[in-house]
């Protein structure tokens, strides 16, 4: 019997694991201080009130002989695939029912897209970059490429013509950075899979938080992106699925890569090894793209954007350099005095109960810089601003 060895090769702590942590050793030797926790992007606002009411029934419907489930069609429930491509329609887009895939999360959809190709392909990440898209391409032995984000670049690094890769992962809005690719931007990746007859894996998870009318939501919006390009998506973070667990890919029938079907694929794929999301959970998450669940989950957005105003104006009043924060959940910012990524976080945790995510962590581009995630409750984000706003650039306080 032999493991996988290229699992081997990873740390032996997934990042947010190693956060979670030391902030519980934090909390156990000092059980008197408050811990204000901007690091990890989970949401911290309850369900609204009409998804609830929604579950809720149901649940009901699930007692009764006459609207009992059991299970489900493999690509989800078709009343969902609707809604989810009526949510494209909405922007221009035509997306068929019949390409979408409902799962339970962007983050199971990311790894388990693995499963269609084979181990001998380059993989192409931006650096820094969410670590799911890198420790699930090690743990499948492929051999992986970087594109350097950087200030310079506004961490949003674009394609190399004279480099090869076969699969190409995206995240915008990004995370960590919350910078956002334009419409030309995209159209550079698009045009640069197509040269390569690569596979783009387009993560649009934090779509929903973006408030420039400008900017593209969906790779769907490139021309020819339906002929080298997946969409993930999920409802973490636009409707507060985080505890639920919901999302979906889409992978249009026009996608054929190296003569194979990638619809047919997944199609297959997802036959063999998912059961479906809950009828329950389903049934919820229709309820989000109607037009009362919209509104509801816009307040909630707008209540987390507000918050990542609120850090970026504290940091801006100590002089701290950011970004993030205008079309996205996250803000991502420079340690001060030349501190490394980890030696900032201990900084702020230690002298200050201040938790952000070491930007190390997401790749070596990511060295000196931190993320605060935007998702904690008011109350948190306005005690980390009192704070922040008095840090000077050794990062000690000014008071």
């Amino acid at each position: 019997m032999k493991v996988n060895h290229y699992a081997l090769q990873l740390e032996n702590n997934y990042l947010f694991s190693e956060i979670a942590s030391r902030l519980r050793a934090f909390q156990k030797e000092y059980p008197d201080r408050t811990l204000l926790k901007c690091s990890i992007g989970d949401v911290t606002r309850p369900l609204p009130r009409i998804l609830v009411e929604t579950m809720k029934n149901a649940a009901e419907e699930m007692a009764h002989p006459e609207t009992f489930r059991g299970y489900g069609a493999e690509q989800g429930e078709l009343f969902l695939r609707e809604a989810i491509a009526q949510y494209y329609a909405k922007r221009g887009l035509s997306v068929h029912p019949e390409d979408i895939f409902v799962s339970d999360g962007a983050k199971s959809d990311l790894g388990n897209l693995c499963d269609l190709f084979d181990a001998d392909n380059t993989v192409l990440l931006p650096n820094p970059v969410y670590p799911v898209y890198y420790d699930t391409s090690i743990m499948s032995g492929r051999h992986v490429v970087f594109l350097e984000g950087s200030q310079k670049n506004e961490f949003l690094p674009m394609p190399d013509f004279s480099v090869h890769a076969d699969i190409i992962y995206l995240c915008s809005p990004n995370n960590p950075t919350g910078a956002v690719y334009n419409r030309e931007q995209l159209a550079e990746w698009v045009a640069y899979a197509l040269e390569q007859k690569a596979i783009l894996l387009f993560d649009a998870a934090y779509e929903s938080y973006i408030q420039d009318a400008s900017l593209p939501h969906s790779i769907f919006e490139i021309e020819g992106a339906e002929q080298c390009a997946l969409e993930i998506n999920s409802l973490s973070k636009m409707a507060g699925f985080t505890g639920v667990r919901c999302g979906w890919t889409v992978v249009p029938r026009t996608l054929v890569l190296d003569g194979a079907s990638l619809h047919q694929m997944w199609f297959r794929r997802m036959a063999t090894k998912y059961n479906g999301t809950s009828y329950i959970i389903q049934r919820t998450a229709a309820k989000v793209f109607t037009e009362e669940g919209q509104q509801a989950v816009r307040e909630d957005i707008a209540y987390y954007m507000e918050n990542a105003h609120i850090l970026k104006k504290a940091l801006n009043q100590a002089g701290i350099w950011s970004t993030g924060g205008d079309n996205a959940p996250y803000v991502w910012l420079k340690a001060p005095n030349n501190l490394d990524s980890w030696e900032f976080f201990d900084e702020l945790l230690n002298r200050y109960g201040i938790a952000g995510t070491p930007g190390a962590g997401f790749g070596t581009a990511g060295e000196g810089y931190l993320r605060f995630s935007s998702f904690a409750s008011r109350e948190t984000i306005q005690e980390a601003a009192k704070l922040l706003e008095n840090l000077d650039f050794s990062g000690k306080s000014s008071k």
